[in-house]
């Protein structure tokens, strides 16, 4: 990535940035790595997106209790992405403690659990932690964008599995769709729920409807 291109994602990123002491050289390095040429969906576009919907929590939405341990988790959660591995989560997190450690005023193994949650949105215990649902639903939110937006998010996916044969990654697809679609909701929180659920839940049947019989 070049100086200009790292320097404009970083720009998209402002809401999530405060000036600390090390954290341009932390949103250099995560600006190299969301812009790796595998990535077509959870690149620098989609920090940005989460980026956005963090100002919007704070600003027209239930407001953050703890907002920089919800800053750096955007930051890092997809911090390491290799489509065909189902560690990403974990090893994005102890990437955030090993980054992050000696950092003033940062509950780091709060940061690393937030990160490690988005494993298994569904199964994640919200339970009186709004910050964590909040955190939670902003990153699934593309679910219920317009269809055409939602459209480009499951063709970045696609691609990023392109290893993937067709008949494996649509059997496989069509098992998370599925999952998504039997859930009683989408969303932890009722401020992502009241915005995205219906949408979303049109979008996922959609797609599954586009994929054909199993």
């Amino acid at each position: 990535m070049s100086v200009s291109a790292a320097g404009d994602a970083i720009e998209a990123w402002r809401p999530l940035t405060t000036g600390a002491p090390g954290e341009r050289a932390i949103l250099d390095e995560l600006a190299g790595r969301y812009a790796e040429a595998h990535r077509r969906y959870h690149g620098v576009g989609h920090i940005g997106a989460l980026a956005r919907a963090f100002a919007w929590v704070a600003e027209a939405g239930p407001g953050w209790l703890e907002p920089r341990e919800v800053q750096l988790a955007i930051l890092f959660h997809d911090a390491i992405y290799e489509p065909l591995r189902a560690d990403n989560e974990a090893r994005s997190a102890q990437l955030a403690r090993a980054r992050l450690s000696g950092w003033s005023g940062v509950d780091v193994e709060r940061v690393a659990a937030m990160i490690e949650a988005t494993a298994a949105h569904g199964l994640a215990d919200t339970e009186g932690d709004p910050d964590l649902a909040h955190f939670l639903d902003a990153d699934t939110a593309i679910l219920g964008a317009p269809p055409s937006v939602y459209d480009r998010y499951a063709e970045g996916v696609r691609q990023e599995f392109a290893a993937v044969p067709e008949s494996l990654y649509v059997a496989g697809r069509r098992r998370f769709l599925s999952a998504q679609l039997e859930r009683e909701r989408l969303y932890h929180s009722a401020s992502f729920g009241d915005r995205h659920e219906h949408a979303a839940r049109a979008n996922l049947r959609r797609e599954l409807a586009s994929l054909g019989q199993a």
